[in-house]
């Protein structure tokens, strides 16, 4: 999905934000005109999380590295494991458990501390039940039993950390309930933002439920062109595709691939092209999504 004017804008606002505090005013000036200059010559076809990764360079040549964010990732992954036990077994008392586990993964999409400045675990466990009531598409989630039904392979292509818990219950249904799939989990190929790589798949025990696979980029998304041999023909390759996150959809929406995204509306562009509230789950099809 090529940047828009949305895109530009939170860019911009997200660039400023992360150096406010800083009282170098003439460096910040220089940074904020370099971040502009950038902005107006670059490729309009790149998507916004692609743009994340030049931005950074810029941050780095004036500020140096950010912190990185482990010790966050670190506590959500342990709080959604401590949910775990509670939550697994809450889905599997639902009359269709997989639909049930796709809506507490779903959930899991608000923890994106690129698109959500205030993330609390009161308003996760907030979403949770409003979130459960709400249940996926009805046509669409016909669609995608029908297509399941058909398939021999799947790639779950996850987003962020702790939210990943969220997914390893549903690859776990979804492989109960279909014996015959093969699934591949694709993760982000180094640390950025608080996605999640292979070392918190590892942590979270996703590895022992399937195949994980790091998809060798550091773009908070899944950009076809910028990924590795074997993530790329894997998702090529695959009868069906569970899409995480916005970054995801950003990066990989328009390719035409038998794709059904998964993720939360939380930002004023999804909100409008879904036509959606804040915090509004989505579950679409990339063959039927309105252009």
């Amino acid at each position: 999905m090529k940047i828009n004017s949305f895109c530009l804008t939170c860019l911009v606002q997200m660039q400023e934000s992360q150096i406010r505090e800083f009282k170098d005013e003439e460096k910040k000036i220089q940074h904020m005109r370099e971040v502009c200059a950038y902005l107006a010559s670059c490729d309009p076809e790149m998507s916004a999380p692609s743009l994340v990764r030049p931005l950074s360079r810029i941050y780095e040549k004036y500020w140096g590295e950010k912190d990185p964010m482990e010790d966050v990732k670190k506590e959500f992954n342990d709080y959604l494991l401590e949910l775990e036990p509670a939550v697994e077994t809450r889905i599997r008392q639902h009359e269709d458990p997989l639909q049930a586990a796709l809506l507490y993964a779903r959930t899991g999409n608000y923890i994106d501390f690129a698109a959500v400045k205030d993330i609390s675990r009161e308003k996760l466990l907030e979403l949770f039940e409003t979130q459960a009531e709400e249940g996926l598409d009805p046509d669409e989630y016909a669609a995608f039993s029908k297509d399941l039904a058909n398939a021999s392979s799947l790639v779950y292509l996850t987003d962020n950390c702790g939210e990943i818990v969220l997914d390893k219950i549903a690859v776990k249904i979804l492989k109960e309930q279909y014996p015959r799939l093969e699934v591949k989990v694709i993760v982000r190929g180094a640390p950025v933002v608080n996605d999640a790589d292979v070392a918190a798949a590892k942590y979270v025990g996703m590895d022992r439920i399937t195949e994980v696979i790091g998809n060798g980029s550091d773009i908070a998304g899944t950009d076809l062109s910028d990924i590795g041999r074997e993530a790329a023909d894997a998702i090529r390759s695959a009868d069906l595709i569970i899409s995480k996150g916005q970054g995801n959809f950003e990066t990989i929406h328009g390719c035409g691939l038998n794709i059904y995204y998964l993720f939360l509306c939380k930002c004023d562009w999804f909100v409008r092209k879904f036509q959606a509230r804040r915090y509004q789950g989505m579950f679409v099809n990339e063959r039927r999504i309105p252009q």
